[in-house]
């Protein structure tokens, strides 16, 4: 172990930048927890002002601010950020792309967020930061293991993409189907609204999935949590049925809208907070959750939603929302559509979780 304050230097770049152009990074333009960079800005000189530095590519971009959001940035090219990206500049001893890793890694990511300092805007201090102590194993260690992460992360990258152009694929057949939809009724006429959630139970170290809001993702119910209840709890508060297979549930905040349909169920899984569970017998329900994640009801959801910090929709405005009713013959051939393209993502998304468990593990084993 070592002292990372005795490793790297806080140092902004003094490098003599030229062109007409240059790049500006703010923190929304990087993707939680891979540091990807999902948005370039190019400005001319007049608009490098304010609070901002000078990083070039010797350097690792940490984002003190919110370190839960674990972005970290390791920059391809020379150029200015926010001053709330720390500019590491680790010496001979520490390869900079595993610095990166250990950065991003489970324990430290927690350890940072222990540390911070701020309601609103939570910070983890550079002094705290310099005094925290990282595993040093020799530098071809360091390369090899950082080797290792980057080969999965870019499996990983690349198992998205997939489901996300599968995702893109089923909308544009959505579009193609329903786009010239004129009748609309509510969703309080359509389905019928469950809220599975009682008194919030007790939570045991292992046992069944606590699913909350953020275990929901667009068209994905992730079972990947920390959050677990007994089994015998379970029994006791589900006093208004089980989550069944063709059942779609809806966040209603935090975060605000994300749908998905429960295509399977191979364990039982207590729902909790801000999560709407819809039934329908009047619609396909492959046919209601891509609905509900069109352009037009999102629109819709904006304009009713409330809130100054974290933003949501009461589950009664939601009732009162309208969707397109097509005819039921075009909502099974597009239920069917979906059937063919869900196997693929299944096959996908088994592949993609036994590389995020793998990556898990060696964080582990690496970092503890």
């Amino acid at each position: 172990m070592a002292r990372l304050g005795d490793l790297v230097t806080v140092s902004a770049s003094s490098e003599q930048l030229t062109g007409d152009k240059f790049w500006l990074l703010n923190l929304d333009m990087i993707e939680q927890q891979t540091g990807r960079i999902v948005n370039y800005l190019f400005v001319d000189e007049t608009k490098l002002d304010g609070s901002i530095i000078q990083f070039d590519t010797d350097t690792v971009l940490y984002s003190k601010l919110r370190p839960n959001l674990n972005k970290v940035v390791l920059p391809q090219m020379c150029g200015y950020a926010t001053s709330e990206l720390l500019p590491l500049k680790p010496d001979s001893k520490l390869y900079k792309h595993y610095l990166a890793i250990y950065l991003r890694s489970d324990a430290f990511v927690t350890w940072a967020v222990s540390k911070t300092a701020g309601a609103k805007m939570p910070r983890l201090g550079t002094k705290e930061l310099l005094n925290k102590d990282i595993p040093l194993p020799s530098l071809d260690e360091q390369k090899r293991i950082a080797e290792c992460f980057e080969k999965i992360d870019e499996l990983i990258f690349l198992r998205k993409q997939q489901l996300s152009k599968l995702d893109e694929l089923v909308k544009s057949r959505f579009i193609e189907l329903f786009g010239d939809v004129i009748q609309e009724d509510t969703l309080i006429n359509l389905c019928r609204f469950i809220d599975y959630r009682g008194k919030t139970p007790e939570k045991v170290e292992h046992g069944l999935p606590f699913i909350t809001a953020k275990n929901v993702k667009m068209h994905h119910m992730s079972f990947d949590t920390q959050e677990f209840i007994s089994k015998d709890t379970y029994d006791k508060v589900m006093t208004r049925g089980f989550p069944k297979i063709g059942d779609v549930v809806f966040t209603t905040e935090a975060p605000l809208g994300n749908v998905c349909r429960i295509p399977y169920i191979d364990t039982e899984f207590y729902i909790g907070q801000r999560i709407i569970t819809m039934q329908t017998d009047r619609l396909e329900p492959a046919y209601l959750e891509y609905a509900l994640s069109s352009e037009r009801f999102r629109e819709k959801i904006a304009e009713k939603a409330s809130g100054s910090t974290v933003t949501g929709i009461r589950s009664k405005l939601l009732e009162q929302l309208t969707i397109p009713v097509p005819p039921m013959e075009l909502q099974k051939q597009f239920a069917a559509f979906v059937k063919q393209i869900d196997k693929s993502k299944f096959e996908i998304q088994k592949g993609l979780e036994k590389l995020e468990t793998l990556k898990k593990a060696l964080m582990q084993k690496y970092f503890g």
